[in-house]
């Protein structure tokens, strides 16, 4: 465990690293066979952070409009900005354009909650971002995808759907169940306080499996093209950069402190491990190649959030002492 929430607290090292090694291995050892690898991981991945994601807090609550704010920024205008850049700077490789995209369908995960609590943001909104998000975005990725990008790329709608009921909607299920198991054998407290924060450093461990399981398929295409992952940068920070801007305008604007910054990292923070999980259940052989911006945007996506909490303070105002 020690080990496991190492990699958690250094995910943004932990991460290139696997892409490193992957890239390593891919060049100088077999690496077919690590595809049989990824259903594996795929769940290792997703289910621990779903065991405490609770689907109560999809319903009550009084922030209507922040929740409807940040959807509508999730769904009805981030995804287009996504598909724009990826035309853009990609209009020979619709894989490459349709792995932004997926990243830009998938808002909100774990992370979100954590970089709204660093910030001292409004936490319970956050949670209810993440669960909106989740289900939301499960739900319409398909049919965006087929949308802006069916006519470039073939996608196989059944199986998406059939692969999120997979990735997404089963570990729900199971979390649900195991967290109900656990809180009525130990009791909440012993679930809050100890059994609760043992679930996430797992996920990590998957994200850096599956990252490295993807460059080790690609590494043949990376080696002949080295500046291929350079040139996947760019269109991710002007993403991220886009977002950042958007939401904390909006957020200064028609928000309160709290409500601001949970609305910057409930619109930003993209779910990439399901993105990244979907691009290899769903895709067959193209699916690696879906995935590299998607790895890639852990790296954008981490350091972006860290320094975020940094100019918090300077953008929404110091947060009120607990008095």
């Amino acid at each position: 465990m020690g080990l496991l929430f190492a990699l958690q607290k250094r995910l943004v090292w932990a991460v290139p690293g696997a892409m490193v090694l992957g890239l390593i291995w891919g060049a100088l050892l077999p690496s077919g066979w690590l595809a049989s690898l990824v259903i594996p991981l795929t769940f290792l991945m997703v289910y621990p952070m779903l065991v405490d994601l609770r689907l109560p807090l999809l319903f009550g609550g009084k922030d209507v409009r922040l929740q409807l704010t940040a959807q509508a920024i999730n769904f009805l205008v981030i995804p287009f900005v996504a598909y724009g850049i990826g035309r853009w700077f990609f209009p020979s490789q619709p894989l490459v354009a349709l792995g932004l995209l997926l990243a830009a369908l998938l808002p909100t995960s774990g992370m979100t909650i954590s970089w709204t609590g660093f910030a001292k943001g409004n936490l319970e909104a956050a949670v209810r971002m993440t669960v909106v998000g989740l289900v939301l975005g499960s739900l319409a990725t398909p049919l965006y995808a087929k949308a802006l990008l069916g006519a470039v790329v073939e996608v196989p709608m059944a199986k998406v759907f059939q692969q999120i009921l997979i990735i997404v909607f089963l570990p729900l299920l199971l979390g649900q169940i195991t967290r109900a198991v656990l809180i009525a054998r130990t009791g909440e407290e012993h679930y809050r306080k100890v059994l609760k924060p043992r679930f996430p450093p797992f996920s990590t461990l998957g994200v850096i499996g599956i990252v490295f399981v993807a460059m080790a398929l690609k590494a043949e295409l990376i080696v002949s093209q080295p500046f291929l992952l350079v040139r996947m940068l760019i269109p991710l920070l002007l993403l991220y950069g886009i977002n950042f801007v958007l939401s904390t305008l909006v957020g200064q604007r028609f928000f309160d402190r709290g409500d601001g910054i949970a609305l910057v990292y409930g619109t930003v923070m993209r779910n990439l491990s399901i993105a990244l999980a979907l691009a290899m259940t769903a895709f067959g052989k193209e699916g690696s190649e879906i995935a590299l911006i998607i790895a890639l945007a852990y790296i954008v996506q981490v350091q972006a959030a860290a320094w975020y909490v940094k100019f918090s303070d300077r953008l929404f105002g110091p947060a009120p002492h607990p008095y």
